[in-house]
Parts: structure tokens; C-alpha cells; sequence
């Protein structure tokens, strides 16, 4: 039986990515079966006349995608099997590529001297506590008092009481599904929401039930057939413009699943991690129903990424489970970063960088406007990234591939789904993740992406 062999006519610059996607298009087609053994390394590159270097990068890349796995002294494999989920940004920087992958705010010189200055000021006012203490209820009042005045910004009144400081907003997520979702619950979510919810959903151990969203976000009547039909203990929601598709939710949605919630007795996890960015919003859900939501926010989007800092609200109930869950997964926020926090938001310094953000994100929207005129895509003036619906006809593995050929890296649509409902084609593209001559850049290589002929393009891979 002759085994399936990449095409060396077909393969373009960089060598080792258009090699990887000829691996991975024939084991999509079926064309490489679950368990096939690929060449060596060696064999491989003296078939199609490449380096060595050039096929492990093709390997180490299909591996990166869970497509084949490598055994030590046995060789590297196909696997079928439903792999680990791929984050949608790059897991590092290579090379000239422009990376529009990965969600940031827009960082210049001077968020980097601010940083700077803060450790400065920090060694010569660190607490003793902050260095020697290994009990939260020691280090953190003073930090709670200033998340209520901050959470406060962000629109919820709440107490100190009821405040976790975190590690930034994947721990305040991850510690409130812990305490809201038992193993063997179900929570409902956004179709297109959170790209950590799935493996959160395996790690955890909870059920995850994507549900519709209109162009108001998550629709309070899917909820409420799911809650009349299933066991559902909470549901997740990211309604000010970080959700994927840059959905600001209104108010009356926003009451709407207040109320579905309150009818079948449901939690609400609030993600809120660009806070006061958004300028004229909706109070948050926490603030309509304090009572079953909780709330996290954090910094490190809306300030200076290295402020890996944020904040959980409670409701009472929870607010037990939640120092429990807190303490066996983080046991606290890293102290000294909690320090710099609190001295920005007591000082302004937080607010003032998040206003620099807002004038800044909003030029980038501009540029994004003006390269993507004959586009159509979903933004908001104050978001950190575009959602881009692809043209018929068009798969994302094959768009963002063909980005990539180009140096430019965006993130698939497929990231970010919850659900396996019928799917339109998009790509994430983050504006704030690098400078404006790059963006500008990159962005103008997508422009021409989408008038570009689909059929022409993959052959040309």
C-alpha cells in the first residue's frame, strides 16, 4: 500500500508551515489514517529536498496542533483523537510575523517607565507583610478597600467583604466556576464566547451548553428553554465588548437574563475584564442582580499587561466558596503586583492609563476602518480587537493559514466556540498587539486575502 507524501511543487515559504499544512489537509481528508506512521525527519527532508531543521519545524508544528504525537524511539504518529484545544493566539512571537493573534491593549514606552517607576516606589515601600506573610487576611484589607473603589468605577457598589483580590482574570474565572459549577454540573455560555471555557468545562469537570447569540448577544429565550429542560447551575456571560464578536449587550438584554436567572434559580458569572474602557454601558449584570452574580474584572487589558492583578465579587452566599476554591488553586494574588494596583487606583494612575487606552484603541479602530473599508465586521469604538466574517465559500483553517504564509497571524473563529451548531466563518483580529505601521501592515494583508480567489489560494499553499 503506498503511503500518502506531501507534494513537493506545492510547497511555498515558510517551508516548514506550508509543509504542515499539507500534513494536516490529508489527515482532514482522510487520506492519512489515525495511526500511521509518519517518515523520519531525515527521510522526509531527503525526499523533498529540505533540511532536516525545515521537516522538524513541519512536525513540531503539526504536534502544536494535535494532529500527530511523537514516541520516543518509535517515530511520530497520527492521531485522530480529539486533541488538547489549540489557544488561538501564538504561543510565541517568531520572527518578522505580525501578530494580531493575541488579545492586548496598546502598550507604548511609557507604560513600560510607569512599571518602572511603580517598582521603584515599591522597594522603597513595601510592607513587611507583603514579603513575609502567608496569610491572605493579613495582606489584603488595604487591597480591598481599593477594589471597592474601583469596582465602583466599573459600575457595582459591593464590600470589602465580599472581595477577592486574584491573579488577573483567568483566576478570578477559573475560581468562580469552581465555586458555582460543581463537577457534573452543567453551565450555559455564549455560542462564541470564552476560548478557556472548553478545557476549563474538561479540567473541571462540568458540563458546557453553548447557546445562541444575536447581535445583542447571549438571547434570553434560549436560556430559559435550556433552564426548563436541563440542570443548569450557572450561566457564563462576557457582555461588554470582550466577547469575541464585540457585542456591547444592552440594558433591556441584560434585565432580561437577570430575570430568566432569577426564575430558575441560576448563578451568573459575570466577565467584565475591560471594566470602565467602555465608556456610556449598561451597569453590569452584578449590579442588577447582586444577589446570584459573580463579577470579575482585572487590569491587565485596560492598563499594562504586566498588572496581573483583578478582581472577584460574591454575592454572600458564595463568599465562602470562593476563599476556598481561592486558597487550593492560587492560595493569593501575588502581593507585590497587588501593591502596585492599589497605589494606581488610589493615586489615578489606574484611570489615567485606561484613558490613554480609549483615545489610543480608538485610533486603532480608525486604521481598521480605513485598510477593512470593504469589509463588513463587528467592532466597537472601544474594543481591543474585530470580528470578521468570512466570505462564503471561505474555511478559517484555510484564511488563517493563508495570513500566516504572509507573516501575519490572526485567530480563528473556531477558538472560540462553545457549542457545534451550525458555523459561520470568522476570524478575531486584535488591534492593540502591535504598533500602527504594523497593524496598518497586517491588516492590508487581510484586505487582500478577502478579495483574493479561494480556490487560487489553496492551490497555491
Amino acid at each position: 500500500m503506498t503511503i500518502w507524501r506531501p507534494d513537493p511543487a506545492l510547497i511555498r515559504r515558510p517551508a516548514y508551515l506550508s509543509l504542515a499544512d499539507q500534513f494536516a489537509r490529508a489527515i482532514h481528508d482522510g487520506r492519512l489514517e489515525n495511526g500511521t506512521r509518519l517518515p523520519t525527519h531525515r527521510r522526509l527532508a531527503d525526499e523533498l529536498h529540505l533540511s532536516v531543521q525545515t521537516v522538524s519545524r513541519a512536525y513540531e508544528e503539526l504536534i502544536r496542533r494535535g494532529l500527530v504525537a511523537g514516541e520516543i524511539g518509535r517515530g511520530t504518529f497520527v492521531q485522530t483523537r480529539k486533541p488538547e484545544p489549540v489557544p488561538p493566539y501564538l504561543p510565541e512571537r517568531l520572527g518578522e510575523v505580525i501578530d494580531l493573534s493575541i488579545l492586548k491593549p496598546v502598550c507604548e514606552t511609557m507604560h513600560h517607565d510607569k512599571m518602572k517607576q511603580a517598582l521603584g516606589w515599591l522597594a522603597e515601600n513595601l510592607p513587611a507583610s507583603a514579603a513575609l506573610s502567608f496569610r491572605p487576611n493579613v495582606v489584603f484589607p488595604r487591597h480591598r478597600a481599593a477594589a471597592v473603589e474601583w469596582l465602583g468605577h466599573c459600575g457595582l457598589e459591593t464590600s470589602q467583604l465580599n472581595v477577592s483580590v486574584t491573579n488577573g482574570a483567568t483566576a478570578g474565572m477559573t475560581v468562580a466556576l469552581m465555586a458555582a459549577a460543581p463537577p457534573g454540573s452543567t453551565v450555559a455560555a455564549e455560542a462564541i464566547g470564552h476560548h478557556t471555557l472548553v478545557p476549563l468545562a474538561t479540567y473541571l469537570g462540568f458540563n458546557l451548553e453553548g447557546l445562541p447569540i444575536d447581535d445583542d448577544g447571549l438571547i434570553p429565550d434560549a436560556l430559559d428553554e435550556l433552564c426548563r429542560h436541563s440542570d443548569i447551575r450557572a450561566v457564563f456571560v462576557q457582555p461588554s465588548v470582550i466577547n469575541p464578536t464585540a457585542t456591547l449587550m444592552s440594558k433591556a438584554r441584560r434585565a432580561a437574563i437577570v430575570e430568566v436567572a432569577r426564575r430558575h434559580d441560576i448563578t451568573i458569572i459575570e466577565n467584565d475584564v475591560l471594566g470602565p474602557l467602555i465608556e456610556d454601558r449598561p451597569l453590569p449584570l452584578a449590579a442588577l442582580a447582586p444577589e446570584r452574580t459573580l463579577y470579575v474584572t482585572s487590569f491587565t487589558k485596560i492598563t499594562v499587561p504586566g498588572l496581573r492583578i483583578g478582581y472577584l465579587a460574591a454575592p454572600d452566599r458564595f463568599v465562602a466558596a470562593v476563599a476556598n476554591r481561592h486558597l487550593v488553586s492560587n492560595w493569593m494574588a501575588t502581593p507585590v503586583v497587588a501593591e502596585i494596583a492599589t497605589k494606581w487606583v488610589q493615586d489615578g494612575t489606574a484611570m489615567q492609563l485606561v484613558e490613554w487606552q480609549r483615545a489610543a484603541i480608538r485610533k486603532r479602530h480608525s486604521i481598521a476602518a480605513e485598510v477593512l473599508a470593504d469589509a463588513r465586521f463587528h467592532s466597537h469604538a472601544e474594543s481591543l480587537h474585530i470580528w470578521l466574517p468570512l466570505p462564503p465559500g471561505r474555511s478559517e483553517e484555510s484564511f488563517v493559514s493563508q495570513a500566516r504564509l504572509q507573516n501575519v497571524a490572526i485567530a480563528p473563529g473556531l477558538s472560540f466556540r462553545t457549542s457545534e451548531a451550525p458555523w459561520a466563518p470568522a476570524v478575531r483580529i486584535s488591534l492593540g498587539s502591535t504598533d500602527e505601521a504594523e497593524l496598518r501592515t497586517g491588516l492590508g494583508v487581510v484586505a487582500k486575502l478577502l478579495l483574493a480567489d479561494p480556490e487560487h489560494l489553496l492551490l497555491a499553499i
